[in-house]
């Protein structure tokens, strides 16, 4: 029997080896509910973070659609896999690099870039996946994207074996990264490992495995939420909060009791309501040039 009163967010520990479908299955069962999701996937071989919505959370997934994460990887040199990682066949060799060759690679890799997405990955061409064709043998070419890399430090080099730490923003594959930095610093290499150690404020060392627990573990929909997304929150009144729950237009309610939230937010707007003591959460709005919308509001406000 499925719980439908569960409500929230989890910070899941994925371990190596098992996929992010595999461990949602896990925390489902675990919540006996049928309803979660996360809210970016980490590969079957990689580890670490998977920041989990479940019950009525799952709306608020665009909220977390723009978080930048931070990664710690082993790069191996010498060998580059067709999936870039341990699991896929060896496609390419070359002389593994010289610490020199390797740090004065990295430079070119921080800050604003252009980057190719993995054959084998979940970016779609026409329609399809491009991994599903990568693995019905068809050639792949992916076409470079803007993404940024804030910070891509060198932790340690013991040839063939580099550990890096990357802070970046979304859209990034370590797995490229590896590539691309071998090849600048005129090696082949693929990703021997992988662990996502934080997603915007949210922390790996907060989060539980597959021994749980899982039902204590559920955080509700709150301020520290938003605070750790960066997303700026307001507070309003009971009457407001149902008229926003029955659509009321957001131009005339800007106007009035929280117009001074909506002049000081960016893109996203947090709304919560206080009435008899209590604060709950209400939905969110967003801002597309000088127009407010609804992104999300519980039924029943």
């Amino acid at each position: 029997m499925y719980n439908s009163e569960i409500s929230g967010r989890l910070l899941y520990h994925k371990k190596s080896g098992v996929t992010s479908f595999g461990a949602l299955n896990a925390v489902k069962k675990a919540l006996s509910t049928n309803k979660a999701g996360h809210t970016g996937t980490l590969d079957k071989f990689a580890s670490g973070l998977l920041l989990t919505l479940v019950g009525k959370a799952l709306k608020l997934a665009p909220l977390f659609v723009n978080c930048d994460k931070q990664y710690e990887g082993i790069i191996k040199f010498g060998e580059e896999t067709d999936t870039l990682d341990p699991e896929g066949v060896v496609i390419a060799e070359a002389p593994v690099p010289s610490l020199g060759a390797l740090e004065s690679a990295l430079p070119r890799f921080r800050g604003a870039i252009m980057q190719e997405p993995p054959a084998y990955s979940a970016v779609h061409i026409g329609g399809r996946r491009a991994s599903a064709l990568a693995r019905g043998g068809e050639t792949v070419t992916l076409q470079e994207r803007p993404v940024s890399i804030y910070k891509l430090e060198l932790v340690s080099y013991t040839p063939p074996f580099a550990e890096i730490k990357v802070h970046c923003s979304k859209g990034v594959y370590i797995r490229s990264l590896a590539r691309d930095i071998a090849l600048t610093a005129g090696s082949r290499a693929h990703l021997a490992s992988l662990t996502r150690t934080r997603i915007a404020g949210f922390r790996l060392e907060d989060a539980v495995d597959e021994n749980g627990p899982f039902e204590s573990a559920i955080r509700p929909v709150d301020k520290k939420m938003f605070a750790l997304l960066n997303i700026p929150c307001c507070t309003v009144d009971g009457q407001t909060a149902r008229a926003m729950a029955h659509g009321k237009n957001l131009a005339l309610l800007m106007r009035g009791e929280f117009y001074e939230f909506g002049e000081l937010a960016g893109g996203t707007l947090g709304v919560f309501c206080e009435e008899g003591g209590v604060e709950q959460f209400i939905g969110f709005i967003e801002k597309t040039e000088k127009t407010w919308k609804y992104g999300y509001v519980y039924a029943g406000a």
